[in-house]
């Protein structure tokens, strides 16, 4: 081969390396971002855990004013514990598909009317399947202690409500208040009934069946991140080693006396 063509190879060979430290480089950048921000979002889990905890133990609240309804968000709000009296309206109470830790069958959502005339859905609890026919009503005044939840819009996974039919997936405020024709203002979330008493415990429906549990593998993810873009970057070094090695005369690392 003529020195033109080896200078000429080892040109390209110099290229491509440069090309290849570069784009990992690059992709080591972006694999310690991702687990920089799983740390943050690790963070944040936790402090929205800590605030959810803190919100149980709490005494219960009373129905939060409409004119405050627009401020409430999920972060500062979900999980608080209310405490409501009204009268409850059986005729336009509602049955949404269910799956818990007592098996399938149905939400019963029953549309309670407070003192001041607004509409709060309250999910009274879980039915089994061989109940869809004769939930138990109770008596019409009731006075309910439950856990603030934000509105499901939409359905379920692959099954989108269809009020027309009465066929409910998830419990969408909105929706099943247009289709009850409940007149005046309604809650824009419902409240989860919990269980009180050990007559709670086993009446039906039966309330407390709220699963309160944030997944929270943020530092498992961020861990993998940061090793990825260890073993990257360990990888590029390895590859400008190997290129340094190669550069070096034939006789650099002989000792001359």
């Amino acid at each position: 081969m003529e020195p033109d063509d080896d200078r000429s190879g080892s040109s390209r060979s110099m290229a491509l390396r440069v090309l290849l430290v570069g784009l990992g480089l690059l992709a080591c950048a972006g694999l310690f971002s991702l687990g920089v921000w799983q740390v943050h979002r690790l963070a944040w889990k936790e402090a929205l855990i800590a605030r959810v905890d803190a919100r149980l133990r709490e005494a219960p609240a009373p129905l939060p004013e409409t004119a405050r309804w627009p401020a409430l968000t999920r972060d500062a709000d979900e999980y608080r514990r209310i405490a409501v009296q009204g009268r409850y309206d059986f005729s336009h109470q509602v049955l949404v598909r269910a799956s818990t830790a007592l098996g399938a069958g149905w939400w019963v959502l029953t549309p309670l009317q407070a003192p001041q005339g607004a509409w709060v859905l309250v999910n009274r609890g879980f039915v089994p399947p061989e109940m869809k026919g004769q939930v138990p009503q109770g008596a019409p005044e009731a006075a309910v202690t439950g856990l603030l939840r934000f509105t499901e819009p939409g359905g379920g996974f692959l099954q989108a409500n269809v009020p027309a039919q009465g066929r409910w997936y998830s419990r969408d405020v909105a929706a099943i208040a247009a289709a009850q024709g409940l007149q005046g203002p309604v809650a824009p979330f419902f409240l989860d009934a919990q269980a009180l008493t050990a007559a709670d415990r086993s009446a039906w429906p039966r309330p407390g069946l709220t699963v309160i549990q944030f997944p929270n593998n943020h530092l498992v993810y961020a861990l993998t991140w940061f090793a990825l873009g260890a073993g990257l970057a360990g990888a590029i070094g390895w590859l400008l080693w190997d290129g340094w090695r190669r550069r070096r005369p034939a006789g650099a690392s002989q000792r001359v006396d």
